[in-house]
């Protein structure tokens, strides 16, 4: 028998669409991204599987296993910059630039 590779290849797929990769990578580099989701998006459990694809071609695609949901984080808005005081009767005016 064949050896076996020492790294696979990491394959993301929409549950319903396992002909078209959206995320790929490499069991070293631990990662295989899904982009393009706004911020909030909760994905459910088995909404994404993977599989494990032989770069050398000896072995055939992997079974699908579902991904454990997550949820997209919501991004902070930039932080003022450029702030300026202008004094007032009883305080003070703030602006942003």
């Amino acid at each position: 028998m064949a050896d076996e590779p020492t790294t696979y290849t990491l394959n993301v797929y929409k549950k319903d669409d396992l002909k078209t990769v959206i995320g790929t990578g490499t069991d070293t580099d631990a990662k295989a991204a899904i982009t393009g989701l706004t911020a909030g998006t909760v994905v459910a459990d088995g909404d994404y599987v993977a599989t494990h694809v032989d770069p050398t071609g000896v072995q055939d695609e992997s079974e699908a296993e579902p991904v454990p949901g997550f949820t997209v984080p919501k991004q902070k808005a930039p932080a003022p910059t450029n702030l300026k005081s202008t004094p007032t009767a009883d305080g003070a005016t703030i602006t942003a630039g």
